[in-house]
Order: C-alpha cells, then structure tokens, then sequence
C-alpha cells in the first residue's frame, strides 16, 4: 500500500515528546521513532538506521532494561516522516515505511514504495508467566505472517537436508551438530533477528510464523536489503563485521582424534614435507594434558603432559620451522583436579552440571561472567599461547556438551540468570573470551578460532564453525550443503566439516582407508572441503593422512592431491574473496538465491552453490556417480572449468564427475587470478599470477594483497588492483594500484589467458595498463 496521508515531515529528533492524537492508545514520539502502551504491553519501535528497526514490547508494569549479547549497533540519526491516520501510525524513512496499529499492536513493514514485507500479527504477541529458576519471567511468543509461497532460510545448521525453512519446526538448543540463531532471511530481501538466547522454538505453518522463548520481553530487529547481500550487510552492521583471517588459514588442516604425543603430530608434518604434498595447519586434539592415573580429572588444564609432549615450545618451534602453524584444542569444561576449576569454583563460576568426558567430573565454567572469562584467559595464555606461541584455536564442545541431563540443569544460575534462558549464546560468549584477549595482547597474528557452534554475533571473532561429530556416510555428506548454505545466510561467512566424516568405524569393516567406497567418499567430502572457508581433515576410527589410502600413483591419493592443489592454486581468489567478505560483508558460499533470485528455480537448490562471485559447485553426494546433474541460472553463460565447455543458462546440464572431478562452472564475466604451485600458502610470492578471463560478459575482479597476518590492514597497509574486462573489446584493463604494504612487490608479471587458449604475458608496476585479447 501506498501512503498518502498527510505528513510531518519535520526530524525526527525535533519531535521528541510530541503526542500522536490517538483515539484508542496513546502513542509518544521519541528521538529515533515512537513509544506507547498497546494492548497491556509497553511497545517501541525505533529506527538503528534507514533499513534497520528494532521492535521492543515489554508487560505493561514489568520494569526491565534489556542489555544484548549480539548488538553492538547504536541506532544512527536519521530523518523520518511520522503519520498518524486513525488507528495507525506510519513512520518512514528513506528506505522502509512501518505502519503500527494502535488498537491491536500489528506492525507492518513496507519498502520505500509501499509494498508490504511482512506482518507481525494483530495480537501476535503473547508473555505467560514462569518461575525460571526462582526467577519470574516470560514465555514469549511472537508471530508474523508471510506471503503464501514466500521462501525463507537462515534459522541455523540444520541436518535435515532442507533449505527453504517455510513449513518446519525446530527446537532451537544449540548442541552438537545443531547450530541455531532465532533468524530468517525471506527471498523478499529483508531479514529479522529474534534476540533471545534461550532454548526456543521456531515454528512456520500456512496460519503464522512464530518464535517462542523464555524472556523477559519480545525483542526483534527487522533488516530490509533488498537482497540476500544487503541483508547479510544489515546482520553484520548490528552484530558485528568479519575480520580479515590470516592466508594460511585458507590452506590445508590435518587432524585426528587425537595425536598421542608431539612427536607423532610432528613426524605427520614431516611426512607430509617429505611428499610434497601442500598443507599450512596441523591440529592437536584432547588429552595432551596430564591424565593422573589415566583418568580425566585433570580435563582441559591447559598444561602439557611432561611424558608425552616433554618440551611443547620445542614442538611449535620445530612446526613454524617447516613452514606450518599449529592449533590446539580447549574446552569449556575442567576437571575437578585442575587448578582453573577450583579457582572458579571458589568464585561461583561454574554452572553445576555433567559436562564432556563422562565419569570426569568435569563441568563448564559460567561464561556469561566476564571475570570467569578473564579467568579462563589467564590459565590459557600463561599454560599455552604465550608459552608455546600457538597460532590458533580448536574450541571444542562449545555448546557446551551435557551429559547425564536433568531438566533442573537448566534452571541452574548463571551470571546472566537460568542456564536455559542464556544457553544458546555460550558458543558466542565463550569464543569472545579468547578472542577479545588475544587480540588485546598480540596484534601480530590474527585470531583464528575453530569452534563446533555458533550464534549470530559470533563472526565479529575470527571465528569457524564447524558441524560437528557427523557420521561418514553419503546421507550426511550431502545434508552438510544445504546446512552450511542456511548457517551462511545468518551472517557468519565462515564454516566447515570434519572432510570424510568424523565417526568412520563402519567402514572398517572391509579395509577402513582402504575401503573402496569409503576412499570414494573421503574423496567426494575432500573435494567439498576445498569449496569450503575452511579445509580440514579430521575424524576418528580410521586415521585420515593422505598415505593411508595408498601411494602416489594410486586414484586415491592421487584425487585427494589434486583437490589440495586446486584449493592452493586458487588461494589469490580466495583470499580476495576474504577480503571481500570483510570489507564489503561479502559471503564465501553463496547460495544461488544470491545472484540468481530473480531465476525462481534457485530458491530451493540448497546442494550447489557459488564459492565466491565466480565459481558454481555442485558437490557429488552419491556412491559410484559417473555424472552428475548441474543447474545453470538464467541470464547468463557457464563454462565447465575442467573442459571449457559452454552452456547458456537456465537449464540442467549432466556434467562428466568421475570420481576425481567434483562438477565446477565459471560463470562468463569471470576474472580468476590462479596462484603458482606451493607446498605451503607463502611459500612463493603471487611475482607471476595467471588471470584467466571467462569472456561472454563484461566482469570484474578486485586482487587483494596485505602481509598475510597481523592486523595491519586495519591501518590501512594493503593493496588493491582492479581488474576490468569489457566483452565486446576483448580488453582486459588492469587498474592502477591501490595502497601499499611493506614487503609488497613492486613490479610482477601478469599471465592474461581466454578460454579459446589465447594468451598474453604482461609486466605490471602499479600503472594502469590494457591488454587486448582474441
């Protein structure tokens, strides 16, 4: 609907106090929008920006100041038009109109011309009082209502396999595997943040979508970006922006469940060396502490076992010397024999539940509590990062795990209040401990955190959630697409899985390693892995080093080198992408609703993907594929990367996949800059890229250079060349060079390649220069 009735159009910020004539209610402006009682509840709806409103409703008579956890966002000063017709009161800035109803507390939101987004329900707010722990609080419900066939997804990763969220369920209790935030973003291109962190549900059925929660108030975020990317946009400007990862954090991880001693984790680096085969990262698992009488009461103590890992600086020393990093695993939890739980145990600030390994004793430190936090940090820093010199973080168990459940566990207190009414934050709370200290202390390497949950917030961390203990199977290889895709489109860009499945032993029987349908899928899971921010090798029952499924020469190997290779040639690319992702709130894994949503055939593929602006994957999810089944989106044109072959969009094209080909397309207009072979992600300097430029399209591309670690970027010390191809010249423009970095190469040389093999070299020296192609 349009609005047409009369206006004030005065600021805002000059109407403070003025009372809306209001028949039924009455309504009071403040500075960034307006305030009143409504149906027996306190409402306010204010404006954070042009695209961004906050709606806060409160039991009229309940006195509560809500403090968040994920909003770091001061609303801004905006101009808005207020308008009151009858019963409604129409605010509207540059971009979105509100329209509330005074009589039933409905609001309704509009874009800048009147079309309507989304309706929170003519009394579709509801409190029930409940005792939370000794605690009177809420039951809050709040429903919205959709268009018919409109198509959302976000709310968390889940491992159904779906990814349009219309007409399902969730409880939403963050544990392994399952990753929730109370958040969906709607193909229309605005989302909405529910912020509450208690265990809740999310419910959508032809009548109402609906979140319910524990709380103290009903509390949302309504986020209008036209898009998928100017929502994302919206998500990071209220909860926080993705910072820079260090390049070798986009090479190859190895690990397992677990490396026994420093010289087994080193000697697996060695190997790798020795067969030049690339990896950056090495990952130690638990239990490199000491275990008293072979028992877990000194779970997680953050010390090194003297047997077993004698001198740890030594080890770390000896990894940085072969070019790789190490991380190194914590949990959330201590034994009741280490010097962390009694102090916080002295303090109050363990939550007083069975936490992971069994028969331990182990529990959670309280999170919520920022001297509990300080704490943790402490014990950390002095036992292993400025000890050893670690370079990152295997955060583990971050929801946290919980055993022996009783349902009174999660009335038990917190700093925050109940542990159920604050639960799906400890994964966000936990991981901003060690980020914001480490940060503080070191500003020479940038955190890295590998972390098994999440919540919206938590990409302000440097933080990669990973899916958790998954099994190996098929089934859940393909179910990871459609999860990471929805946990992406909540505004946290980076995500992983454990590459082959983290629980394996049923393949054991018949070979393990060199089972031949589980080496299948290890290598279908591998080559996912490396369209993923993160490619990391990891499970238990079967050890997952590349020698184990055979020697070089043998398909498995062999498959397995080739996708490593292809990740590291492609790191230019991707670390332009990261780049992108935190400059412009760009996202790695694009699901095709993306760039292609005006193709209505995107807005339920959820098992293929844009890695970047450039690459389409379609992961193979199926035993003894020979080929594989690709949609190409409309309105443009596709080559097959491996054959160059082209095809116009919008249609399904049977794609050749044996079993070392995972299906890519290169969308035309394309600009890819390949790195040169390297064992290790710095090895060699980007002196000689090749640019390749899939023609058909005019294109674009922005190569982004810094000195790969450390926060210098942030000053300012960085490097962009813009890339240009215009298709109907057939030229390719190189952009003068932006910025600069100590250590950056002043001159270099550029291979510019088409598809039809046609080839030119060129010398750059930061000058603008053309390079016309046939």
């Amino acid at each position: 609907m349009m609005f047409y009735t009369k206006k004030l159009t005065l600021p805002l910020i000059l109407l403070f106090g003025f009372l809306l004539d209001g028949r039924a209610q009455t309504i009071q402006q403040i500075t960034q929008g307006v305030k009143g009682s409504i149906q027996g509840l306190d409402i306010q709806v204010e404006f954070y920006s042009p695209t961004i409103v906050r709606v806060l409703k409160i039991p009229m008579g309940v006195s509560y100041e809500k403090k968040s956890l994920v909003i770091i966002k001061s609303p801004e000063k905006i101009i808005l038009n207020v308008d009151q017709s009858g019963d409604y009161i129409k605010l509207a800035s540059s971009k979105i109109q509100v329209e509330i109803n005074s009589l039933t507390g409905g609001i309704n939101f509009y874009d800048s011309v009147g079309t309507l987004l989304l309706k929170d329900k003519d009394y579709g707010t509801q409190f029930s009082p409940i005792d939370d722990g000794g605690t009177e609080s809420f039951t809050v419900r709040e429903g919205f209502l959709l268009d018919k066939d409109e198509a959302i997804y976000g709310v968390g990763q889940i491992m159904d396999n779906r990814f349009n969220r219309r007409n399902s369920s969730h409880h939403m209790q963050n544990e392994n595997m399952f990753t929730y935030s109370p958040y969906f973003l709607s193909v229309k291109g605005y989302g909405v943040y529910w912020d509450n962190y208690s265990i809740s549900k999310f419910n959508d059925n032809p009548q109402e979508l609906s979140f319910e929660s524990t709380g103290h108030c009903a509390d949302y975020y309504f986020m209008y970006g036209k898009n998928a990317d100017g929502v994302i946009a919206q998500v990071r400007d209220l909860t926080g922006k993705a910072p820079m990862l260090p390049l070798w954090a986009y090479g190859f991880f190895q690990s397992k469940e677990r490396y026994h001693t420093q010289e087994e984790n080193l000697n697996v680096l060695k190997k790798y060396r020795d067969l030049q085969v690339p990896i950056d990262v090495m990952i130690q698992d638990w239990r490199y502490w000491p275990e008293y009488h072979k028992s877990d009461s000194a779970w997680n103590a953050q010390t090194f076992d003297a047997e077993r890992f004698p001198d740890p600086k030594k080890w770390v020393d000896e990894i940085h010397g072969l070019n790789a990093k190490l991380l190194i695993v914590t949990w959330p939890g201590f034994g009741p024999k280490t010097s962390q739980r009694q102090e916080l145990d002295s303090k109050k600030m363990i939550i007083n539940f069975d936490t992971w390994p069994p028969n331990s004793g182990a529990r959670p430190y309280d999170v919520y509590n920022p001297a509990a936090r300080d704490i943790y940090w402490r014990y950390l820093d002095k036992g292993i990062f400025s000890y050893i010199g670690n370079d990152g973080w295997w955060l583990d168990s971050t929801e946290p795990d919980h055993i022996n459940k009783k349902e009174s566990d999660y009335k038990l207190p917190t700093h925050l209040g109940s542990y159920g009414s604050v639960k799906n934050a400890y994964s966000l709370m936990h991981n901003s401990g060690i980020a914001t200290h480490q940060r503080a202390q070191n500003s020479n390497k940038r955190v890295v955190i590998l972390t098994r949950s999440g919540f919206i917030g938590q990409q302000r961390y440097g933080s990669n959630t990973w899916s958790g203990d998954v099994v190996s199977s098929w089934d859940m290889l393909e179910k990871q697409i459609p999860a990471a895709l929805n946990f992406t489109l909540m505004g946290i860009p980076n995500w992983n899985s454990d590459i082959g499945g983290f629980f394996a032993g049923r393949w054991n029987n018949g070979g393990g390693a060199k089972h031949p349908e589980y080496q299948e899928l290890y290598v279908r899971w591998m080559q996912f892995g490396a369209f993923s921010p993160m490619m990391r090798s990891h499970g238990t029952d079967i050890p997952r080093e590349i020698w184990n499924f055979g020697e070089r020469g043998s398909w498995c190997f062999d498959a397995q080198e080739k996708a490593i290779n292809l990740r590291y040639s492609l790191l230019p690319y991707i670390y332009s992408t990261s780049w992108n992702v935190a400059r412009n709130d760009g996202t790695f894994m694009r699901p095709l609703i993306m760039d292609f949503v005006a193709d209505k055939s995107t807005h339920h593929i959820g098992n293929q993907y844009m890695f970047g602006k450039s690459i389409l994957v379609a992961p193979v999810t199926k035993h003894e594929a020979k080929t594989w089944p690709v949609y190409l989106p409309q309105g443009i044109e596709w080559y097959n990367f491996w054959t160059n072959e082209r095809f116009k969009g919008g249609q399904t094209v049977t794609t050749p996949a044996p079993a070392d080909i995972i299906p890519l397309y290169i969308k035309a207009g394309s600009i890819i800059p390949f790195g040169p072979k390297v064992q290790y992600s710095t090895e060699k300097k980007w002196d000689n890229l090749e640019i390749r430029i899939y023609a058909g399209a005019d294109g674009e591309f922005v190569l982004y250079e810094d000195e790969f670690d450390n926060y210098n970027y942030e000053k300012g010390q960085f490097s962009e060349i813009a890339f240009s191809w215009s298709d109907s010249s057939q030229i390719l423009t190189i952009g003068e060079r932006n910025g600069s970095y100590p250590g950056m190469l002043s001159r270099r040389k550029f291979t510019v390649s088409l598809p039809s093999g046609a080839t030119k070299i060129v010398t750059y020296n930061g000058r603008e220069l053309t390079v016309k192609l046939k």
